[in-house]
């Protein structure tokens, strides 16, 4: 820089050199533009461009190259000021380029692709297509004339690459958007690593996999999108001018990214890139109103999240600035102003205001005539017009305003592709105002309209999970009231979203966010009330093992399934499906498209087509093999049972007339109160004869008096009328497996019949029992005891009845068969080979139940832990049973719906088949006991242990406990979980 301004001031005006001095300092002013965006270098460069042109004769042979120069310079200041002058000037000289160029030239492909790329830009600006079609013609020929190996062919594909890309935007033909995703393809293959083009080549590819996710809704396309945007990003220098758009191209990946999976920390991650690249956009750049769209959009999502109207009123404000700053026909006008409405629409919403609904419907009205007929974003904006009309319309009541919102939707419906991700959500959109439109005029034509578009957008290739979700909830709650009969397809509906809602990718506080968001708990409650009500029972069913299907369940499914498979491909889906189901690995979403695209190849194999799908009724009855199954609804208008009674016959059901919601909640809420209070969640204490006074708030004077007074009133209005139901199927004992859902959990049901007709236990689902069922027994007796009665220096305090637990079960099972952990033995690493090596395992040791983060739970060990996450991981294959005498081993976290999430649920998880765990803590002279009587009797012929006895084994150890009169807190707490 400093050479060449020194050659141009020593060089008299009228020198023959002159002009190529002025053309070089042009050269660097522009590239310290590029690299800096200072516009005082950029309109510096012009007037020495301009110059040097003024002083080349017309015949001249570096004429063309300076016409070049000067046109790139006015090109640059377009893209910077948006001043149509500078685009017009810049196409007139690349116009006077290419004809100053010979055929055979070296340069003419380079002008070529120079003169597209104004092309391209008055075709961005004022919507002719012969601009993009002729500037397609001219970036082929210029490919055509590249050689493979030169430099200029990456640039000259890229062109190619972006004006297909503009073709698919501007005409949604995917053919074109295909096409430009190979060639942006084949532009970073040929790009070196350390090219300083290669980021704005990454950033070009990233477009085209985010345009295809947004047309296709392939997550992979969205995460691959996110990739590369990164990468692009890692590459580019802090000051570089295109960091802004590189920081909102990665921002709207994000933000799709949490409209489809909701997790906060995306919309985050978006905001905090949108708000960096607003502020490095300079004030007079013709696109900051593009990054202010964006930050809008990004604000909007928060407000629709959280709430916060100071979100929603920057939004507003950055959409007014947006549209001020967009010149009237400028193409991005309409996609502003649709934001601008949108904002408008939300402020309705929230104030009631309807000067903000009038705004919203002029600005969206606005964007729509802007908006050419075949335009992609048309249909959009159609929709967001409706939008409007149906809020006035509830408004106003006006049928003028309906039937307008219902036209404009259904001109949305007919110009959207099938394949298009929205056109699930215009079909919902359309079937909503078919709905307001039958209420008011009950015409029949109508309410077929409602279900058929509903059941149509259903059927759609591409769903987004949660706004569908939704949708499938407002036509449930439709049907409730109009139709019922379509009521289980709706909630179907919903339930089979649940998989891509609670999707595997996501963390598991994510997933638990997502079933408190959407009311999850509630909805299955509803779903199989309503089904129930109905007498469509076997859908009930399906429902509420749908419900179950969270971030615990989807480890369930897993393990029996994998005997069917391939080792090779046994041991992937094992490997992705556990370090999904813990979500600590920072590829995620890798990992989660790895697995979906094992399983689409594992149903394309003979026998395995419906391998990990939502099972049907006429499987999950299977469960009953071996005796009922009860499954306990609670609704707000009902509460009711449904028994499986056995494979062969149709689900029967049992009505609880005698209670309420509101009942089971609060027996749930006392008995937490009574545990609480009593210490019984501690470990190690004994406070069977604790006594509560009336005045600290107790109603009975112990714990003891509680519990058969709550025991008592489980068998009235619960257990007793199932047991009535079984008798009149003419089933009087054996084994019955409890399945409660809700405020139902929790509640001791096995310890409340007054006579032993039946052995019960429970299971998490029917899934999950199946599963035991189905996993192969093993040959080989092994029983492995740990024993610990303090956990090292600083631990818990001691449990005194450990050694005699241990004592009792070694004099029992015989030492062949033995393998004891006791004390400092006991260490994690060691129990963890014991759970490798022993099909039997029993774990008499202090316990810890995380409520936050569940798969933290664990036994407290000598010097250390053995998280729930780890033994999940862990490959188990010969596990039968465990014993769990440690605290609260199956007292799950109310706070986590319809979840076994506790260690005895989770060791079912992680391969046992059966287990036994405590509601709460045990008395210490318990323990042994109950250990000694429960192995007796599996060990008492000396032949090979079952895990289908252990249920009748802890039957027959809590029966010769309560013989000996002991209080209620000691024996009720001991439960049966599996085969």
């Amino acid at each position: 820089m400093q050479r060449n301004q020194e050659a141009v001031r020593l060089t008299p005006i009228d020198h023959p050199n002159r002009p190529q001095h002025l053309q070089s300092l042009a050269v660097c002013l522009g590239d310290r533009y590029q690299r800096l965006g200072d516009l005082e270098d950029l309109e510096a460069a012009l007037k020495m461009e301009q110059e040097a042109v003024d002083l080349t004769p017309s015949e001249h042979p570096e004429r063309a190259a300076r016409l070049r120069s000067l046109a790139i310079s006015f090109t640059e200041r377009y893209q910077r000021s948006g001043n149509m002058s500078d685009l017009e000037a810049a196409l007139q000289r690349k116009k006077e380029v290419i004809d100053l160029t010979a055929l055979d030239h070296p340069d003419r492909a380079r002008s070529l692709r120079s003169l597209a790329l104004s092309l391209l830009d008055h075709f961005r600006r004022l919507g002719d297509l012969e601009d993009l079609e002729t500037a397609m013609q001219k970036l082929q020929e210029a490919v055509d004339l590249t050689p493979t190996d030169h430099p200029l062919k990456a640039e000259c594909l890229q062109g190619l690459a972006v004006s297909f890309n503009e073709r698919y935007r501007w005409l949604g033909e995917l053919k074109d958007l295909e096409e430009s995703l190979q060639k942006n393809q084949e532009v970073v293959q040929i790009t070196p690593a350390n090219h300083v083009d290669r980021s704005g080549h990454l950033q070009n590819l990233g477009i085209c996999f985010h345009d295809r996710y947004q047309r296709l809704g392939d997550l992979k396309d969205l995460e691959t999108a996110v990739h590369t945007f990164q990468e692009a990003l890692n590459l580019t220098p802090a000051d570089h001018p295109q960091k802004a758009q590189y920081l909102r191209s990665l921002s709207a990946s994000f933000g799709d990214r949490y409209h489809r999976l909701g997790d906060l920390k995306d919309l985050d991650a978006a905001m905090h890139r949108l708000q960096e690249a607003v502020e490095l956009i300079p004030i007079d750049h013709s696109d900051r109103a593009r990054y202010l769209n964006s930050l809008a959009q990004a604000l909007q999502f928060r407000y629709e999240r959280l709430g916060d109207p100071k979100d929603l009123e920057r939004a507003l404000q950055n959409n007014q600035d947006a549209v001020d700053i967009t010149p009237a026909d400028h193409p991005d006008m309409a996609r502003h102003l649709s934001g601008l409405a949108l904002s408008f629409n939300y402020r309705y919403r929230r104030l009631g205001n309807l000067k903000d609904l009038e705004a919203a419907l002029q600005t969206n009205q606005q964007a729509v005539d802007i908006t050419p007929a075949g335009h992609p974003n048309r249909p959009g904006y159609l929709r967001s017009l409706a939008a409007c009309f149906t809020d006035k319309y509830e408004r106003v009541g006006a049928v003028g305003d309906l039937q307008t919102a219902l036209q404009r939707k259904q001109e949305a419906v007919k110009l959207t592709p099938e394949d298009h991700l929205h056109k699930a959500g215009h079909l919902q959109s359309l079937a909503l105002s078919f709905a307001d439109q039958y209420k008011r005029t009950w015409d029949l034509n109508d309410l077929e309209a409602v279900h058929t578009h509903y059941m149509m957008s259903f059927s759609m290739p591409s769903l987004t999970p949660e706004p569908s979700w939704r949708a499938a909830l407002r036509w449930a709650s439709f049907a409730d009231i109009y139709q019922r009969s379509y009521s289980p397809k709706a909630y179907t509906a919903a339930f089979d979203l649940l998989p891509e809602i609670l999707w595997i990718s996501q963390t598991v506080p994510v997933r638990q966010d997502a079933v408190h968001r959407l009311d999850i708990e509630r909805t299955t409650s509803t779903a199989t009330s309503i089904c129930i009500k109905l007498s469509n029972l076997t859908t009930a069913v399906e429902i509420v093992e749908r419900g179950l299907a969270t971030t615990f369940q989807q480890m369930l499914q897993l393990k029996p399934d994998l005997a069917k498979l391939p080792p090779q491909q046994a041991e992937e889906l094992q490997r992705l499906s556990s370090e999904l189901y813990i979500g600590t690995s920072p590829n995620l979403m890798d990992l989660a498209n790895q697995r979906k695209d094992l399983l689409a190849n594992i149903r394309k194999q003979p026998g395995l087509e419906d391998f990990l799908h939502p099972k049907s009724y006429s499987v999950l009855c299977e469960a009953s093999r071996a005796g009922p199954v009860v499954i306990l609804n609670s609704h707000e208008d009902a509460c009711d049972g449904i028994i499986i009674l056995n494979p062969t016959s149709e689900p029967v059901h049992v009505s609880l007339p005698r209670i309420t919601l509101e009942e089971l909640q609060a027996q749930r809420d006392m008995l937490k109160k009574y545990l609480d209070r009593s210490s019984l969640r501690t470990c190690g204490e004994s406070v069977s004869t604790r006594l509560f006074g009336q005045r600290e708030g107790f109603q009975y004077e112990s714990m003891n008096e509680y519990l058969e007074e709550m025991l008592t009133w489980l068998w009235t209005n619960i257990v007793d009328p199932v047991y009535q139901t079984l008798a009149s199927h003419g089933i009087y004992k054996g084994r019955l497996w409890w399945l409660p859902t809700g405020a139902f959990t929790g509640l001791p049901l096995h310890a409340s019949p007054p006579l032993d007709q039946f052995i019960h236990s429970y299971t998490a689902t029917l899934g999950s029992l199946l599963e035991a069922y189905n996993q192969k027994t093993s040959s080989a007796l092994k029983v492995g005891v740990v024993g610990v009665t303090h956990t090292g220096p600083g631990g818990r305090n001691h449990l005194k009845g450990v050694k005699q637990e241990v004592q009792n079960i070694r004099s029992v099972v015989g030492s062949p068969n033995l393998e004891c952990l006791e004390g400092e033995h006991a260490t994690p690493e060691a129990v963890k080979h014991q759970l490798q090596n022993c099909s039997w395992l029993h774990l008499a040791c202090h316990g810890r139940q995380d409520s936050f983060q569940p798969t933290k739970s664990c036994p407290l060990l000598y010097d250390g832990t053995l998280e729930l996450e780890t033994i999940l991981q862990m490959p188990i294959s010969n596990a039968e049973f465990v014993f769990l005498a440690a605290c609260q081993t199956a007292m799950g976290n109310a706070e986590l719906v319809n979840e076994s999430f506790h260690l005895g649920g989770g060791f079912i998880a992680a391969g046992f088949r059966s287990a036994v765990g405590t509601l709460w803590s045990i008395n210490d002279q318990d323990g042994p006991q109950v250990a000694e009587v429960f192995y007796g009797h599996l060990f008492r012929d000396r032949s090979q242990p079952q895990a289908s006895d252990t249920a009748e084994a802890l039957h027959l150890a809590v029966k010769e406990l309560k013989a000996r009169k002991v209080a209620y807190e000691r024996w009720v707490p001991f439960i049966h979980m599996g085969v």
